[in-house]
């Protein structure tokens, strides 16, 4: 029976290049010249420093554009509030990889509203469907993919036929 996953990741690799890259440019903008700024990856999590907040948000567009420019989707971005501290500000984004509980119960929900006949379950975080025919499982990666679909970076792995 063919069969798919729906997953949400992203290449760690591609990430590194990409704070890499923003941190290049942070370096040679002009308006950003005797500023001390930088990009820190650590795991999952990016951290923007600067010197005041105004900064942060001119960082942030950069580091969206080099994530987009490497591939990865911006909608995992995870967004933190910035902590600002005597002459020193800072920021965190988490970059959200895999699916949660609830996200992946409201894919489910979706699936099972669309009366496709496909079935959905969840496995760890990810969620497989699986159908009868290859034409249900790609409407469903239609209806997923659409306006009204869920707001996160959705992948579509192991197609098997």
């Amino acid at each position: 029976m063919p069969s798919f996953d729906i997953v949400s990741e992203f290449d760690k690799h591609e990430a590194s290049n990409a704070v890499d890259q923003a941190n290049r440019e942070i370096q040679g903008r002009f308006d950003f010249r005797g500023v001390d700024a930088s990009f820190e990856l650590t795991g999952e999590t990016v951290t923007l420093q600067a010197e005041v907040d105004f900064q942060l948000k001119q960082m942030l567009d950069v580091l969206r554009n080099r994530l987009i420019g490497r591939g990865i989707d911006p909608r995992c971005m995870d967004v933190q509030e910035p902590e600002l501290s005597g002459v020193r500000a800072r920021q965190t984004v988490h970059l959200k990889q895999g699916l949660e509980a609830a996200e992946a119960k409201d894919i489910v929900k979706r699936i099972k509203a669309s009366k496709l006949k496909v079935q959905a379950q969840i496995q760890g975080d990810q969620v497989r469907v699986t159908g009868k025919k290859r034409d249900d499982l790609q409407s469903v990666m239609a209806l997923l993919r659409g306006e009204d679909g869920p707001d996160l970076p959705l992948q579509f792995n192991n197609f098997r036929d």
